[in-house]
């Protein structure tokens, strides 16, 4: 499966000089959330496939205007060609306002996911919006990783965890890719991401 992974900026190469070239093949579409809706909306649009979301912290709008034509995961499981993807949105809590969490929220936000996965057999993909603490965030409380992240990988150990949040132009040692005790592959998808899933890679 081919995945189109989004999350934070808009991509001129897929809004403002948009080709079908670029997302030619894609199967699904996922953003990691601070997007606007029209983004999405235009997205899911032109390439013609289900596009799923989580919040991040700047996507208060969404409440009273979600995106249309777009299934939000978030606090979810939801499972697209057999492939099935868990999500959870916002970053640690750093201000007043929705879409952010402590740690002790988090965590209890991650039990309530439980059953789900386990009434789906698993999971093969974790979309979040913060990274895990110390694998691609930043130090200073507004970009810093929620730490209860390495329990739900060492737990049910999906295939890939994707996130946004952290801006490459946040830190000179940006890095897409990075890989989890657990074995899951972290992905950074600010801007966009393409994925392709080989079957081997999922818990099936």
């Amino acid at each position: 499966m081919k995945i189109l992974a989004v999350s934070d900026e808009a991509s001129p190469g897929l809004w403002d000089y948009y080709s079908p070239e670029r997302v030619r093949g894609v199967d699904l579409i996922i953003s990691c959330g601070d997007l606007r809706k029209e983004y999405l909306e235009f997205l899911t649009t032109m390439v013609n496939v289900p596009l799923v979301y989580v919040w991040g912290n700047h996507d208060d709008s969404y409440a009273s205007a979600p995106p249309e034509g777009c299934t939000d995961i978030d606090g979810k499981v939801f499972v697209y060609r057999g492939i099935r993807i868990a999500g959870l949105g916002g970053s640690l809590r750093y201000r007043e306002g929705g879409c952010m969490y402590s740690e002790q929220q988090m965590s209890r936000r991650i039990r309530k996911l439980r059953r789900k996965i386990q009434k789906a057999g698993g999971v093969d993909l974790f979309v979040t919006h913060a990274p895990a603490r110390g694998m691609g965030d930043l130090d200073d409380l507004p970009h810093r990783g929620f730490a209860c992240f390495h329990d739900f990988l060492l737990e049910h150990r999906p295939a890939y965890m994707l996130h946004g949040h952290v801006h490459q132009a946040y830190d000179y040692s940006f890095r897409r890719e990075r890989v989890h005790e657990s074995g899951s592959k972290i992905i950074n998808c600010c801007g966009y991401y393409m994925l392709q899933i080989p079957d081997r890679d999922l818990n099936l």
